[in-house]
Order: C-alpha cells, then structure tokens, then sequence
C-alpha cells in the first residue's frame, strides 16, 4: 500500500481521491439502481429473454403462388434483411457517418462522449451526437424512452433524458456482449426509420429507388445514410436541396475514411439525386381488392390462432408470412384486361348519355331527386351533418374545392364540390372480376372493381346483383339431374304460363327481343342462345324449390327466391358464388370450396398452418359434361351469345363453356368462361341499377362483360410459362355415352340430335 508523504497539498490529494471514489461509487450506485429500477424510480429494462430475443414490428406479407410479393399489412412498413443481402456502399456509409470506430469499441465510445461534452461546454452544438449504433439499436429495438420503461423520475424532462442514455448504455454493452458486430449493423439497419413510413434498408431501397438492397450505388447510400439523421428534414420528396446537402456530408465522410477515393469526391457530389420514387401503400401494387378481402378473414385467423396456442401474434407487427392461391401473372393480366375493357366500355357509355344524366326510372325518365339522396346517404355528408348541423353540411358540400379524382386518363387534379364529385363517380360503370381453378379451389387472379385507390367497394364478394341468364345452367342441372329431360331433349320456344301461387301474381316470361320462334330448340340451343321460354319451361317442370336446392348444393350461398321468375336470375349474387358453383360442372361434378391461402408461417420461417382443398361430390361425373356440353353450344353453334369470343383467338384447339347474362333494363351485364382448368366470372353494371345503357346492342353481358373474358384468355394462352392452363378439351368421363333416342354417340359432341314435332316440344 503506497501512503502519501507528509507534505503540503497531502490532505487536498486525499480529499481528491476520497471525491473521485465516492463519485465512482455513485455512479456504479446508480447504473445498479437504473437497472434495478430502484424503488420504481428509473422504470424497467427489458430482461434477458427479450435482449436474446429482439423483436421489432415487422409488415405480414402476401406471396403469390408463384413466390411474387402481393403486398403487405403493417402499421410500420418494416421486412428485414440479411447483412450479406446490403451493399458494401451502404454499409460503409453508414460507419463513416455515423459510428467510425464501431468495429473497436464496445457499445460506447468514449472519444465520442467527450467530443459532445467538449461542445456542450464550448457552445458548439454542432459537434456531432455521442450514441454508438449498438446504443441507437438499443433505443429503436427495445424502446427505452416509451412510456412502457418510465419511472417516476421518469416525467421530468431533463432526468428522463438522462435516465434513457443510462439505459442505453447499459443494454448497448449487454448487446455487444451477446451479438457479433455484424448481427448488430443488421440489427440497426432493419429497424431505423427513412420517413414515409418506410422502416428499414430493404423497404428504403425498394421505395426511393425501386431495387434491392444489395444494388444501391454509392450515391443511393450516402443519400440513404444521410437521411438516419432526421427523415423529415432530409425528406429527398419535400426537402431536395437539404437531401442533397446532406448527402454529400456523407460523401465526404467517406472520402476522409477513404471508403472513396479523394479524387472522385466531386464527381460523386455532382450527381443528382437519381430518386425513382415507388411508395408500397395499401392502395398500390398487385390485386388491393384481394389484400382487403383478405384483411379481415386474416385478422379472425389471428385471433383464433392466439387463443389456441397461447400466442400474442399481430397481422400488423409480426412478420407473417401468408403464401396465397393467386397468380401474379394471371392477376396481372386480369387487371390489364379488365381495365382496357371497361375504359372502352366507359366512352361508349359516355356517348350514350351525352348530355344528359343517366339514372332513370323504368320508364326511362330521370329520377327527381336522384343526387339528392345520394349526397344525403354519403358517409361525409352524415358527418358533417352530425357535427355541423344539416344547413352547413350542405353549404360546405356545394362548394367547391380543388381535389384528386380517378379518370381513365389518369389521377388528374379538378376544382368542383363535393356534390359534384359525387355526380362525377356515379357516372362511372363498375366491375368485378374472379378466375378459379376448378381442379383444387385455388382462386388465381382477384379484381373488385376499377380502382381500388378511389372506388373501394368490392365487386367480387363484397356486391351482389342479379345474374341474369348465368343462372339458367341450375336450372338446366335440376331437370336433367331429375330425370325430366336428357341432353338430346327438344323443346319449343313458346309462351309459358305460371298462374297465380301463394299471393304472387301470374308470368309468363318474354325473350330479350320480345318475340318467340315457335322453333322446336335441343337444349344446347337453348342454353347457347339464352331462350327464356325454355328456361321457364324447366322451371314449371321441376318447381323452383328445387332449383335453389341445386343452385345452393353447386356453390351458391346467397337467399335465393322460391319462384318462377328464378329461373331468369332474379335474386342478387356475388362473382365469388358463382364462380365458385360453376366450377363444380369443371371439375366433374365436385363441388370445390374456394381457397385462397395455401400456408401461414411466422417470420422465421416456421409453418403456423398449412389448407388443404375440401371437395364434395354434388353431381355425377357424366352430369357435370353434359352441362359443359349444353354450354360450350354458346361459343361453337351458330346464334351462340358467346360465338364472338372467336375474334379473340382463344376457340382455335380448344373447348370453352359459357354463359352470358343480361338483366331487365341491361341494368347488369355477366359472363362466365370455363375452359378444362379455368373458370372466371365477370359482372359489369352501374354503382346503382338506375344507371344503365338503354339498348341490347350495347347492354347485353356479351358487349359488356364478355370481351374482358377474350382479353384475358388472349394474354393467359400467350404467356407459356402458364402451362396448367393451355387450350384444350374438357375432360370426358370413362365410358361417356350421350344416347338421343336410340341414337347412340360417343362424346365427339358432333352428334345433333333429331327435331321432335311442336306438338311434342309445347307440353303446356
């Protein structure tokens, strides 16, 4: 033990020492009661599960079929990334600029902490921050300043400040004692924010330039880093010259670390910013009508999942990954088509209405009042309404005012009022679209309406409208299914009558042209040409009791009407249900449950559940191909409703079935196609059904509907990566016999069958 001599300033050494250790002693006093969080005072830390365990919120993700990103749900749009996956540019950066002796010291640098105490006591605030990235990692991973790990003493302003540095630093030593320094930099750079609600490099990346990680050029990276140090005032979309500047800081970083060479630096510094701007919202990117299908049906899954395993799982923040039934090049191809038809639908419609209003009554006389009622029923009139009182709410909605609206030329800017604006969207027609593989369920291409971004409603499952003539098919099943007619059966297009039952008035059904043939029609006829008459004639034979039993065993799930007028389509259906009901004559008589998710699995990787189809057989085999054979007469025989689908070069070596459908007043337009893998729905109508065009030539579901279906067959065949889905024949039972009276053939569908007499066809 060394003791002090005797000597003049021995007792102001001894003093000295005895303040350093009792200040040492304080100091090791307080870390101890900071983590500790002694008598509640300092609030808590996070313990040691969660420091091995870091976790921060991460967007759950879907996947197509075919590996290719949907789409996110998040509240902060965070995907992390390996290190090996960022480039070297970005992560030099990144060291040069912020943290240059990261590889050496160990969670706190101590050059750093007495640069900024120099500058606090000098004046100079510009001396640069003294928080290490294993600190900064420590504040955003585990969230030291939430309200979650605050104290008592935690409430005053300057003591709070102080108290989370603490923390930091205490957690930045556990960290760097726990994780390697590359663990740690990819720690960091998946959870710092780059504004936009865009967290993370590989999010950063894909946002301001539109490519991966691993491809940032060393101007992209410098502007990137640049931005760590606040993503607001570095903003490259609203502050460019502040971006710019501070982007060449750090180029400069890089130069005095010599990560660039010197004698680049102004040539590096002369570069624009090179920004390719591609924000990842819920309104952008492939099938957003699906995503939001989607959204609540993963939510309950969530929930129910929770509740099961004991788990706190969140759609939003815990990285799940949800591996999805669509493809991304039919959905794509599907949302190309249906948005070149319905643009040309929509100047057709234009034309049609020129210069007046097109919501008419049935008499074809505009509805008074019309707007009126619309406005009223308007979510942002009633708001106004409730806070505002109903005189102003209609002041402020007839001002106008400058606002973003969709057209078919693009989002354009336009001064007109809220009522206006309303004016405006009812005059656009509607769509929805939906492709599915009869084989096993999977829905492979989703689109609900024409713009997700400002016409939200979606026209696949979340609308219903009355099907028109798809529906007759369920009527055709029910008699052939019964055993009332066969396939070879005629029948004469005639007027049917049904009396007056149960309190409904008397029908008799009229053809789309008002007239009746007296022809004697096989079925296939029939069904291709869409005669009403023998629609009915089937109805009255078989009673409409029966055919909802059929429609709903086939996929239907809506309320269906027990009456005559059934049989032409009466009662509101979604796309959903009649694709999924469709599918059960493609794929031999199995009805299949649509299926839109193949497996979830966590961030990790790991499998949470795995769907698998669920399949019942509702019809027999031979049953299921005679309808597709009744169908396919729509597109093969002469008057077929669907003999226009040869232009598009999708009949040549191939069998199509389908069906038109038309609604009174053409207030609805459908379609449905089925090849031997493929089946798609599509529906085309006003947001109301006062709104419509006013002649067959333009209203029908073949004008409407059906050139979507053309066009997207057209793009399907053409991509011969698609090879599930080729032309061909449908799939004939074994042993598949069609016998029209006494007339034996085999299933080369060539067969006509003989006329019967008109007194055999008029059974009424």
């Amino acid at each position: 033990m060394i003791e002090l001599q005797p000597g003049k300033y021995r007792r102001s050494i001894v003093r000295l020492w005895r303040y350093v250790g009792i200040g040492i002693g304080l100091v090791i006093l307080y870390i101890v009661a900071v983590s500790l969080n002694f008598f509640w005072l300092f609030g808590g830390m996070p313990d040691l599960k969660t420091l091995e365990n870091p976790k921060s919120e991460e967007a759950s993700e879907l996947i197509s079929e075919d590996g290719k990103s949907l789409g996110k749900y998040f509240f902060e749009n965070r995907t992390p990334i390996e290190i090996g996956q960022i480039s070297p540019n970005l992560l030099e950066a990144l060291l040069a600029t912020e943290d240059a002796r990261f590889v050496n010291h160990s969670g706190i640098d101590p050059r750093s902490l007495l640069r900024v105490v120099k500058g606090i006591v000098s004046g100079n605030a510009s001396s640069g921050g003294g928080s290490t990235l294993t600190q900064q990692v420590a504040k955003n991973l585990f969230q030291t300043r939430s309200e979650k790990f605050r104290g008592v003493l935690g409430y005053i302003p300057l003591v709070r400040t102080v108290i989370s540095k603490t923390k930091e630093w205490i957690l930045a030593i556990t960290l760097e004692r726990k994780y390697t320094k590359q663990e740690i930099l990819q720690m960091y750079l998946n959870t710092v924010s780059f504004g936009n609600n865009t967290y993370g490099i590989k999010v950063a990346a894909k946002t301001y330039f539109n490519k991966a990680a691993w491809d940032l050029n060393v101007n992209e990276a410098a502007l990137l880093v640049g931005m760590l140090q606040n993503p607001t005032l570095y903003n490259p979309l609203r502050f460019p010259t502040n971006t710019l500047n501070r982007r060449n800081t750090v180029l400069s970083q890089m130069a005095k670390y010599d990560y660039i060479p010197a004698d680049k630096l102004e040539l590096y510094r002369a570069k624009p910013l090179g920004l390719n701007f591609t924000v990842d919202s819920h309104n952008t990117g492939l099938a957003p009508y699906f995503r939001e299908s989607m959204r609540n049906y993963l939510k309950s899954w969530v929930k129910l999942y929770n509740e099961e395993h004991d788990e706190n799982l969140d759609l939003y923040t815990s990285g799940l990954k949800i591996y999805t039934t669509i493809d991304s090049r039919m959905q794509q191809y599907e949302e190309q088509s249906l948005h070149d038809h319905m643009k040309q639908q929509q100047k057709l419609f234009d034309a049609h209405w020129k210069g007046r209003n097109p919501w008419i009554d049935a008499h074809g006389k505009e509805i008074p009042g019309f707007v009126d009622r619309a406005v009223r029923m308007s979510p942002h009139f009633v708001s106004l309404k409730n806070d505002l009182g109903e005189k102003k709410a209609w002041e402020i909605m007839r001002k106008p005012v400058k606002m973003k609206v969709f057209s078919w030329e693009g989002e354009k800017v336009i001064t007109m009022s809220p009522v206006d604006s309303i004016k405006y969207y009812k005059r656009l027609l509607r769509s929805g679209m939906m492709s599915m593989d009869p084989r096993n369920g999977h829905i492979k291409a989703w689109v609900g309406g024409i713009d997700f971004k400002y016409l939200k409603y979606d026209h696949v499952k979340q609308g219903k409208r009355q099907p028109g003539s798809t529906f007759k098919p369920f009527v055709y099943v029910s008699g052939l299914d019964k055993s009332f007619l066969t396939p070879c059966d005629h029948v004469t297009d005639a007027p049917v009558y049904f009396p007056a039952e149960n309190g409904a008035p008397a029908w008799s059904p009229h053809n789309s042209n008002n007239k009746y043939s007296y022809q004697s029609l096989s079925l296939r006829q029939a069904l291709g040409k869409s005669v009403n008459t023998v629609s009915a004639y089937i109805m009255k034979m078989v009673r409409p009791k029966t055919v909802v039993e059929y429609a709903h065993k086939l996929g239907i799930t809506s309320k269906l009407e027990e009456k005559p007028s059934l049989c032409l389509g009466i009662s509101d259906v979604s796309v959903y249900e009649m694709v999924s009901a469709y599918c059960s004559f493609a794929n031999g008589g199995h009805r299949t449950d649509p299926m839109t998710v193949l497996r979830i699995e966590d961030r990790y990787g790991n499998i949470l559940q795995e769907f698998y189809q669920k399949q019942n057989q509702e019809l027999s085999e031979n049953m299921a191909y005679n309808m597709l054979y009744l169908m396919r007469g729509a597109v093969e025989d002469p008057g077929g409703t669907a003999a226009r689908l040869k232009q598009y070069g999708v009949t040549e070596g191939n069998e199509i079935a389908a069906k038109t459908g038309t609604t009174s007043n053409y207030s609805d337009g459908w379609f449905m196609g089925m090849t031997q893998n493929l089946v798609t729905g599509i529906w085309v109508g006003g947001e109301d059904r006062s709104i419509h065009f006013r002649t067959i030539e333009l209203g029908q579901g073949g004008r409407m509907a059906m050139p979507a279906w053309g066009l997207f067959m057209q793009k399907v065949y053409n991509d011969q990566t698609l090879t599930d889905y080729r032309k061909g024949p449908f799939i004939k039972p074994d042993n598949y016999v069609l016998d029209c009276g006494g007339v034996a053939t085999d299933s080369t569908d060539t067969y006509i069958p003989p006329s019967r007499s008109n007194d055999e066809g008029v059974l009424f």
